[in-house]
């Protein structure tokens, strides 16, 4: 059962989180419009459109950024707390450290829940929308690289694909082309001049099609100007490989590793790190929590803004520690558990030390 302490601290937890992201969301939008609105207006894009685009701007932004908000959010009002002595106060009537700092991890478990389904259902579809949107657009020489990208991949032991273009958005590729092998022998080469995907019954329709058995002697080909077949991969392997990964919910994500895994793709560290992503940030909460308590609880001679200087300066480096390794996850050979758990393992540490001074 809650106390009078509970909810009063706990109101003002998510009172003040909720309240920095819808003062911050609106300055992000405004300046995002600012440097796009000569695109948008040249592109003639409809209203509705772009009313979506910031939709799923928000809700990207705000599951990207959400830790330096919490941490910001938690600094500002347990400073004002302390410079208004209500937490000597709290701790004079006989409520102990670890008894005032219940409330902020009922806080925290709330946060963890509510960034654990942003992260894992509704980032990925915003994430989608956020980057279609983009490329089709604002970037269109970007969208160009990115549709353009020569796709070669291997889909299981002995077939290989390829593809020069594909459009995500009409599930249409052109310059397609499956290998086959026996061992190290190629025994046929199917082609085509274009790939289109049929979402009503999963088959494939290839236009200039041509397929290439190679002899032992002698090669011979079948051609036709048009073919509608199946073939054992999924459309997602013809999707470019930095963009389909952080579209993808919970279940689909895990279906689309244990394939990729299946197959040996060459790729996994970096669905691997989006993975663990979605389960390291909503714990991050949990830390942030501590180690904001820790350095806000104290009155200081400089006020709030000694404060807010520490843990704008502890946030930043808890983002650059997220990225950095992040990359270093995606192109190498470093684990990516290990990559993305690490700055909450650093941090966790620093949040037990700075409790622990806080304390006395």
């Amino acid at each position: 059962m809650f106390s009078i302490l509970d909810r009063y601290i706990l109101r003002k937890y998510l009172g003040t989180f909720i309240l920095l992201l819808l003062l911050f969301i609106p300055i992000g939008i405004t300046i995002n419009l600012a440097e796009k609105i000569d695109k948008i207006l040249a592109n003639e894009v409809p209203f509705i459109q772009v009313a979506i685009y910031y939709l799923d701007f928000t809700v990207y932004f705000a599951n990207l950024l959400f830790p330096l908000f919490l941490f910001l959010s938690i600094i500002w009002f347990t400073s004002k707390l302390a410079n208004n002595t209500e937490v000597i106060a709290f701790l004079s009537s006989g409520v102990s450290y670890y008894r005032f700092l219940r409330p902020y991890i009922i806080g925290a478990t709330i946060v963890c829940i509510g960034a654990f389904f942003l992260g894992n259902y509704l980032a990925p579809t915003a994430s989608k929308g956020f980057n279609e949107f983009s490329y089709r657009y604002l970037n269109k020489s970007r969208g160009k690289d990115r549709e353009q990208a020569n796709v070669y991949r291997q889909i299981n032991e002995n077939e290989y694909i390829y593809v020069s273009y594909f459009n995500v958005k009409e599930k249409s590729g052109n310059d397609f082309s499956l290998e086959h092998f026996d061992g190290n022998k190629m025994k046929y080469k199917l082609a085509a001049n274009r790939i289109v995907y049929n979402e009503e019954d999963s088959t494939y329709t290839l236009f200039n099609y041509s397929k290439r058995f190679i002899g032992e002697r002698e090669d011979s080909i079948v051609s036709a100007p048009k073919k509608d077949t199946i073939f054992p991969f999924e459309i997602e392997d013809l999707t470019p490989v930095a963009y389909i990964a952080e579209t993808l919910n919970f279940t689909e994500l895990n279906s689309f590793i244990a394939r990729e895994k299946a197959k040996g793709s060459s790729y996994i560290n970096r669905y691997e790190v989006v993975r663990y992503k979605r389960w390291s940030l909503p714990v991050s909460a949990y830390i942030l929590t501590i180690i904001a308590v820790a350095v806000s609880s104290v009155k200081r001679r400089g006020g709030m803004g000694i404060n807010l200087a520490i843990g704008i300066g502890i946030g930043m480096i808890f983002v650059f520690f997220d990225k950095i390794f992040g990359t270093i996850a995606e192109q190498s050979t470093f684990s990516p558990f290990l990559a993305t758990w690490f700055p909450n393992f650093v941090f966790g540490i620093l949040a037990i030390y700075l409790l622990r001074n806080a304390k006395r």
